[in-house]
């Protein structure tokens, strides 16, 4: 039978593989791109970048003449297998609403590897995702990264798995609750349920520093204890956020409880340009190639993008899938060019900079030894719209070919 072109969904854990990718156009991200270039692999890691690196004779090449040797694309905001594509209700498990506060849900949980989305997602060159609830809630829940294949289960795709809690400002969790004549119905009420949740989680953090201290019984609460991590910074603090006005809401809670904060959307975040620069705040801007689908949005341009990077911003992409299909996170990124955004900052926004945001650096986001070996060899410059996506290796593994899926 031919191989076919999808997500291996197996019970066994393979062992990660070897090989050598020689001959093509190879761009690292970090570091200059290769001509002839060569990347080795052993046990499912990259061991050697390089023009002159020698191949040992027992590790299997694959040729890569013509082609262009990229790093897995990330998307750093997504909601796939959460969002599951044709399944309507049944498939929809993003948004726990029963509440406002529900930083105690885990993405992870509601992850069905078997989306098709998966599949497509590689066909797209993005072999990693950071999946995340919904924004109905002032508080959505917490948030995974996972590869978008290669590994047999959800948990065995697993890169981190708790990068940070969802948190949304703005016209989603105001229509929700206000739909329901419940707090939180306008934005003063969205911040006063953020506020007190992680005041109260400052109080629980501090009851529980006392109990351990005293050798007596505490009584966990899974929110809270999310919530504590955030105040520590273990965990980032993702908000959800389009207005200008909401973004200062953000800075000001940010600064009112030390968190780590990222902008997720950041439709008129480049009127923050400045400060944002300044502290270091990133932002996960778009998705790019979508309507303005409600009035927090009617200033969505692809130029406010730009103006970030140029004011020195660090940015990342979303298509926040299935807003935007994940296998189409390079057209987005080729639409940020043609605007102005230099090449190089868009390659970076789907990868060393998305990782870096995310902090699974450690393990993906550039072709450099140390890390994963999840390469894709595309048929040419992934930021031209005729170049397509011909192999995708995962720790080593192919786990997508063209040739297959025709």
């Amino acid at each position: 039978m031919p191989e076919q072109a999808t997500t291996q969904h197996s019970d066994v854990k393979r062992p990660p593989a070897d090989l050598a990718i020689v001959g093509g156009y190879v761009v690292p991200v970090v570091g200059d791109a290769i001509a002839w270039g060569t990347v080795l692999v052993r046990d499912g890691v990259i061991v050697a970048v390089g023009s002159d690196v020698a191949v040992p004779a027992d590790v299997p090449v694959i040729e890569a003449r013509g082609r262009w040797v990229l790093p897995g694309f990330i998307d750093a905001h997504s909601h796939i297998g959460v969002h599951e594509e044709g399944n309507g209700w049944a498939g929809a498990d993003g948004s726990e609403l029963s509440g406002p506060n529900m930083a105690g849900v885990r993405a992870l949980d509601a992850i069905n590897i078997e989306d098709i989305a998966f599949t497509e997602a590689l066909a797209g060159g993005v072999t990693a995702a950071v999946v995340k609830p919904g924004s109905g809630n002032p508080i959505g829940g917490q948030t995974v990264a996972i590869k978008t294949g290669g590994g047999g289960s959800v948990d065995a795709q697993v890169i981190r798995h708790a990068v940070s809690v969802k948190s949304a400002l703005g016209e989603n969790p105001k229509q929700v609750y206000g739909d329901r004549k419940q707090l939180p119905s306008t934005r003063m009420g969205i911040a006063l349920v953020i506020r007190q949740a992680l005041l109260d989680a400052q109080d629980y953090v501090a009851r529980r520093d006392r109990a351990a201290a005293d050798g007596t019984v505490f009584a966990r609460d899974l929110a809270k204890d999310a919530l504590a991590q955030v105040l520590s910074g273990e965990l980032l603090w993702d908000q959800h956020v389009h207005r200008h006005d909401d973004i200062a809401t953000a800075l000001r809670l940010a600064d009112e409880f030390g968190l780590k904060l990222v902008l997720n959307h950041g439709t008129e975040a480049h009127k923050h340009a400045a400060e944002l620069a300044a502290r270091d705040i990133p932002v996960i801007y778009g998705p790019i190639l979508s309507s303005r689908s409600k009035v927090e949005v009617r200033e969505a341009s692809v130029d406010n993008l730009v103006t970030l990077a140029a004011a020195g911003v660090r940015v990342a992409l979303t298509t926040d899938h299935p807003v935007v299909p994940m296998g189409q996170l390079n057209l987005q990124a080729a639409v940020a060019v043609r605007a102005g955004l230099p090449w190089q900052t868009a390659i970076e926004a789907m990868t060393v900079r998305a990782a870096e945001i995310a902090r699974i650096d450690d393990r993906v986001g550039t072709l450099a030894p140390g890390l994963d070996a999840d390469i894709v060899l595309w048929s040419g410059d992934p930021l031209d719209v005729q170049s397509r996506v011909e192999r995708v290796y995962i720790g080593g593994r192919e786990v997508y070919s063209e040739r297959a899926a025709r």
